[in-house]
């Protein structure tokens, strides 16, 4: 077994896992799990910098991170950003903050490379072999990839609920106009990702990241956010459409209120709805598996020498 830390720096959060992996099964077992909200992403598609207060944000939690990481001793650490600091001018700001706090350098992966990492761990632990369609909504990006054993096709493409969000300024609650300037957006950048990635020939769909997670625990009326119950669930089409109409007609005190809702995803949570939505309506989805391992899972297998390099 190999004790392993893993950290996934996006636009909207930052996650830590510390994992044992056995290098000859591949089997990872969880140590720790969390996550943090920092707004890495806070005004990047406006202004392309990352802003002050959010890398201190972002540098805060790593400091916590490494003391945890030092507490399990995990042999190594890997530290992959995406999408908000691949597009700030800045990021080598965000960088030297890093190697200064938890010594390694991060990797600003590519958006296909983040696709890989994204597919790896979300099927590790699904049944079968038939061709997938794994689907990552972040704040800032959104990943398709296709494949069953291995990736067949993959793409990123600039749309995330972060992102969104902030460009059309979406109001509380959402207007017909708001929505529709969104779901443009979206039906633009599916256009884009179906020129690399055949969206329709999947047999399955498979959704992952907080947006999707948040999504199933609604639709499975869960009093508090439990992993176990959201992993592996599947979700109706007919469900993410009511979760997503009632999520954008209403109020911020009313979405904060929903018990399964981390307070960082409350004002962004309906633009990442309206993303798995128009992704169902595109496909002609029915359900959507809803996978708790992702990127996270993938860039750990990756530091014991089991997956996507």
């Amino acid at each position: 077994m190999t004790r392993v830390a893993a950290v996934d720096c996006g636009t909207n959060s930052i996650r830590l896992l510390v994992a044992d992996v056995d290098r000859e099964t591949g089997e990872l077992v969880d140590l720790d799990r969390r996550m943090i909200i920092v707004r890495l992403g806070q005004g990047v598609d406006k202004t392309g910098r990352l802003a002050p207060d959010a890398l201190e944000r972002t540098f805060a939690a790593c400091r916590e991170y490494a003391e945890l990481i030092r507490q399990y001793g995990a042999e190594k650490l890997r530290f992959v950003a995406t999408s908000a600091s691949r597009d700030a001018e800045n990021r080598d700001d965000f960088v030297r903050g890093v190697l200064d706090i938890l010594g390694v350098e991060p990797e600003v992966i590519t958006g296909d490379q983040e696709a890989e990492f994204s597919f790896t761990g979300a099927t590790g632990g699904l049944p079968g072999h038939e061709e997938r369609l794994v689907v990552d909504i972040g704040g800032g990006s959104t990943e398709f990839v296709v494949g069953a054993s291995h990736v067949r096709a993959a793409r990123s493409v600039d749309i995330g609920c972060v992102r969104l969000t902030e460009r059309h300024a979406l109001s509380d609650p959402a207007t017909p106009e708001q929505i529709a300037a969104v779901r443009a957006d979206i039906e633009a950048a599916l256009d884009l990702a179906e020129e690399t990635v055949p969206l329709r020939e999947a047999r399955t769909l498979v959704g992952l990241a907080g947006s999707v997670t948040t999504i199933a625990g609604i639709a499975l009326g869960l009093q508090e956010y439990e992993s176990e119950a959201i992993h592996h669930s599947v979700i109706s089409y007919e469900q993410v459409r009511a979760i997503t109409e009632s999520l954008l007609n209403s109020t911020h005190d009313e979405r904060a209120a929903i018990p399964v809702m981390h307070p960082g995803r409350v004002d962004v949570i309906g633009a990442g709805a309206l993303v798995l939505l128009a992704i169902m309506e595109r496909i002609g989805a029915r359900e959507v598996v809803v996978s708790e391992h992702d990127i996270l899972d993938g860039i750990a297998w990756s530091v014991a020498g089991q997956g996507t390099s």
